[in-house]
């Protein structure tokens, strides 16, 4: 890892040891004022279209949705009528963040469990306030913890800080992330944002179970990668090691090897963003060697381009 006076400005801040609390200070202060100067100040939500309240009837016009007809108006008045609704301003948003072995490894700025947490910072920040609720449910293959749904900053800052102590997970622990989104499935919770962190390595067991929250929920799914889970370095006999079986293996890292592994990293990364565009979720990729608020803002600007009609 770079050392603290090579690391860009856009670096995540440590997150271990002495140092976690002073890390998520400036995590804290970096995701607010980045969020603030690259948003312009506006305020960009997740989640978009009306609420549930109902609102005013008004005559229907071509392009609207024929589900919200006010039949009682229109039948009174001999006129197509639709009800407009009033957004729901109070916005639940639950997390699962998958921090199983595979995410106790990082060989740029900061290992992806690190990114994990910046990536749970902003998406508090971005639903926070408003009478907004955020909820969790952390799970690393050995242990789960279920932070419950409030609102206001104290309860954010805590819910961070029990994420960055998430304890790592004893080598050859393998993790589960379809149970974690069934834990996040069920019991059923009131409608709202569901956000899924993890690096989506592994088995696609979990895509039934992401399509099950999608039926009832704003979906958003957050890869975290590091660049040697797509490429393997020039660097002659190395050994690769499975965190979550503790396999390890020798190899010669080959032109041959590097492409093959390469090709068969892309294929799988190919999968998952298909699976996850399946299940209807927006995929934002977050990489330990990019500009991970840069990258976030980005994903959110596309989303509202698309909801207003703009060009993504």
């Amino acid at each position: 890892m770079a050392d603290k006076d090579k690391r860009p400005g856009w670096a995540p801040p440590i997150l271990r040891g002495d140092r976690l609390e002073a890390g998520l200070r400036t995590l804290e202060l970096e995701v607010r004022r980045r969020l603030d100067g690259l948003l312009q100040g506006n305020h960009l939500g997740l989640v978009p279209g009306p609420g549930s309240e109902p609102g005013e009837a008004r005559p229907y016009q071509p392009g609207d949705d024929v589900r919200r007809m006010d039949w009682a108006v229109t039948a009174r008045t001999t006129v197509p009528h639709i009800r407009e609704t009033v957004a729901d301003r109070e916005l639940e948003t639950w997390v699962a963040a998958d921090l199983s072995a595979s995410l106790d490894f990082g060989t740029a700025l900061c290992e992806k469990r690190d990114l994990a947490v910046c990536a749970v910072a902003a998406i508090a920040y971005l639903t926070g306030g408003g009478g907004n609720r955020l909820g969790a449910i952390l799970a690393n293959g050995a242990e789960t913890v279920r932070v419950p749904a409030r609102g206001g900053r104290a309860h954010a800052r805590g819910l961070l800080r029990k994420l960055a102590e998430m304890p790592r997970a004893a080598e050859g622990t393998r993790g589960d992330l379809a149970a974690l989104l069934e834990q996040l499935r069920r019991p059923p919770r009131r409608r709202g944002l569901a956000v899924v962190v993890s690096d989506f390595l592994g088995g696609m067991d979990w895509e039934r179970p992401l399509r099950g929250l999608s039926a009832r929920h704003e979906l958003i799914a957050i890869e975290v990668l590091d660049p040697r889970d797509v490429d393997l370095p020039e660097v002659g006999t190395i050994v690769l090691a499975d965190p979550e079986t503790g396999r390890q293996r020798e190899v010669h890292a080959s032109a041959l090897l590097r492409r093959e592994f390469a090709a068969a990293a892309q294929a799988h990364r190919e999968q998952v963003a298909r699976a996850l565009r399946q299940a209807g979720a927006a995929h934002l990729v977050l990489r330990t060697d990019s500009d991970w608020i840069a990258d976030t803002v980005r994903f959110v600007v596309a989303r509202k381009r698309r909801w207003s009609g703009g060009a993504a």
